[in-house]
């Protein structure tokens, strides 16, 4: 599955294409000096964003399987002048990030490429601080995925049969331990591939008190 989605998206770096199913980076609110991360952050342009916004005493990360996205990102980064952002290849179930670390997750249209849903919303839990938000675009199934499709790496790299359904999706945050999970805009359901799909944003965070 890896190497379809390096496949499919290092052929993307280099578009103009939008690659999005929401605009969740642009909900974000940091404050300077804060650290933001990207999941899947493709060609680092909402990572800018948000370097600008936390400011010099503040960082952004942006993480992404597809080394394309990540050169890209890399020299729009250098070109613009741009210090307070990191750009680094990762795997989303396991993130090279220390625990409490981050003061805001975001992510759009990526998680659902990964195969252990619940894993990588334990991670954001984990290297969220305590008070620490997400805000995530993604999409859900509407009826379940056929496990020929799920099981088919072309399709899951296409942005569809990786999706989960929206009760299961929202089971996955809530059992991460993430509170006050809200959403904050869905779209109607459309095909994609051989699925009816939609789109969702997801907000919430991790609780002070843990």
């Amino acid at each position: 599955m890896i190497n379809a989605i390096q496949t499919r998206y290092g052929d993307l770096a280099e578009s103009s294409c939008c690659l999005s199913c929401g605009s969740a980076a642009s909900l974000c609110e940091p404050l300077p000096g804060q650290v933001c991360v990207d999941l899947g952050c493709g060609r680092g342009t909402d990572v800018l964003r948000l370097a600008e916004k936390v400011g010099p005493t503040g960082h952004a990360y942006g993480v992404d399987l597809t080394e394309a996205m990540l050169d890209k990102a890399r020299k729009t980064a250098r070109k613009l002048g741009v210090t307070n952002a990191t750009f680094f290849r990762n795997d989303l179930e396991a993130l090279a990030l220390p625990d409490a670390s981050t003061d805001w997750v975001t992510s759009n249209c990526v998680l659902n490429h990964v195969a252990d849903k619940g894993r990588v919303w334990r991670e954001i839990a984990r290297i969220l601080k305590p008070g620490g938000r997400f805000v995530v675009s993604d999409i859900y199934a509407v009826e379940p995925i056929s496990p020929g499709d799920r099981a088919d790496p072309e399709a899951i790299a296409e942005c569809w049969a990786g999706a989960v359904t929206r009760d299961e999706y929202l089971a996955h945050v809530r059992d991460a331990g993430l509170r006050d999970v809200e959403i904050t805009d869905e779209s109607a359901p459309y095909g994609k591939g051989r699925a009816t799909v939609a789109s969702f944003t997801v907000t919430g965070h991790r609780s002070c008190c843990t």
